[in-house]
């Protein structure tokens, strides 16, 4: 069933759409006026209870982020330089993205079951929700590089595969190791 939809006929004021133009200025002026009047009143020490709005020039400024906030993911690495990741398969499990794609092995230490042969992130399907960090049972996949910037001129440029997670990560020493574990 279509909807029929009446066209309005416009008055020669709207169709110049002054109205909207001098509405749009008032907002812009109005936006300038409290932002300029913020900052002479803190540059006086007279005002401290609000900032004003804050330009950051991009390339060369960048923005401060918060601690918690999720950015580029890496793997962790154990004290001999191997994932510490067990392929258990619980960050592509938990992914509402289906964004990540682990192939298991056996590992050659007795002491660790598995380890992925293949670990990839599409970051173009990824939805940056954090699921994957919270149920890793080892660590081993985190989401605090700090890197906001990445891009890709192709969609496979866009696929983490395990030895460009594991260069985002360092390897710790055997002092940090001990620290955690006391």
């Amino acid at each position: 069933m279509a909807i029929k939809v009446e066209d309005k006929q416009l008055s020669i004021i709207e169709r110049l759409y002054v109205l909207e133009v001098i509405r749009g200025l008032s907002v812009t002026t109005r936006h300038l006026v409290r932002n300029l009047t913020i900052h002479l009143l803190r540059l006086f020490g007279l005002w401290k209870v609000t900032r004003g709005a804050e330009t950051y020039q991009y390339p060369e400024e960048k923005r401060p982020v918060a601690p918690r906030v999720r950015t580029l993911h890496r793997l962790t690495k154990r004290e001999d330089g191997a994932p510490r990741c067990v392929a258990c398969m619980m960050c592509e499990t938990v992914c509402p993205a289906h964004c990540i794609f682990i192939v298991a092995g056996e590992h050659p230490n007795p002491q660790i079951e598995k380890y992925p042969t293949r670990f990839d992130i599409d970051l173009g399907l990824c939805v940056f929700c954090g699921y994957c960090v919270e149920a890793c049972p080892e660590d081993a996949i985190r989401m605090d590089t700090g890197v906001l910037e990445f891009s890709s001129y192709s969609r496979e440029g866009m696929v983490y595969d395990l030895d460009r997670l594991l260069s985002r990560s360092r390897t710790p020493s055997k002092s940090e190791s001990k620290s955690k574990t006391a």
